[in-house]
């Protein structure tokens, strides 16, 4: 029995109920160094298939808390559940493959590669997890299933036939991104800040478009900005001072 496996099967034996997409409960993380960064979270939780929008300023926590959602770091104290797994329980080298099969992420500066095909900019994350692929391989060649996203982005068929990375417009970049981020089902999109780069009404159409096809795998979105704007395109909104406390410093 593989790591991830023996820690679902925990979960069950301690009577947690396994919970769509996230929990949190009772976490406390520190940054470590000279003037630490503490982040404390009494309860926090995203529904399966939730499109919630998390704000907060520059410098609150909005990083630390994605970091600790998808497992890059893990708290000091308490619980991060995500589809039933505690995160805590599981070794660096098992937070790694479950973030890759389960989590697709949309980083602020998109991350592309730059002189690689759109096609192989989206199948990166299929080179990284088995799982990943074989959900992929279900609607099909993976190549295909590749250029069904970016179309269903609004991307042209030449440039996707076409073009490198490094070509594309800030919008045609994010639309790669997002087509990254989505393909192999993955249950969690992560993204951070996308839009700051967007115009409103090609924000308003990015989102459309990513919502739609995320509902599509049933996957929650949890959208990190501190654009109060966004909030129309979400069922929910969160703001990070309500849901945690930071602090900066010395601890006393």
């Amino acid at each position: 029995m593989n790591e991830l496996v023996a820690a679902s099967a925990m979960t069950q034996r301690e009577g947690v109920r396994p919970l769509d997409a996230v929990s949190f409960a009772d976490v406390h993380y520190t940054w470590p160094g000279p003037s630490p960064f503490t982040l404390t979270i009494e309860s926090f939780e995203l529904q399966r298939g939730e499109k919630l929008l998390l704000l907060g300023p520059s410098g609150s926590g909005k990083s630390t808390f994605l970091s600790l959602l998808a497992g890059i770091v893990v708290p000091d104290r308490g619980r991060i559940e995500v589809a039933g797994l505690d995160m805590a329980k599981l070794s660096g080298a098992a937070r790694d493959r479950f973030r890759v099969d389960h989590f697709g992420i949309i980083f602020q500066m998109f991350n592309l590669l730059p002189y690689a095909s759109l096609i192989d900019n989206v199948l990166l994350p299929l080179r990284f997890s088995t799982k990943r692929r074989e959900r992929a391989l279900r609607e099909g060649p993976i190549e295909d299933v590749a250029k069904r996203l970016l179309s269903a982005l609004d991307l042209d068929s030449t440039v996707i036939a076409e073009s490198r990375a490094s070509s594309l417009s800030v919008g045609q970049q994010q639309r790669v991104a997002a087509a990254r981020a989505l393909i192999g089902a993955p249950k969690i999109i992560v993204a951070d800040e996308p839009t700051s780069a967007l115009d409103r009404n090609t924000e308003g159409a990015f989102l459309k478009l990513l919502f739609s096809q995320s509902e599509e795998v049933s996957a929650s979105v949890i959208m990190v900005s501190h654009d109060e704007g966004l909030a129309p395109h979400f069922d929910r909104t969160v703001r990070l001072q309500d849901i945690a406390l930071s602090k900066r410093g010395a601890l006393s």
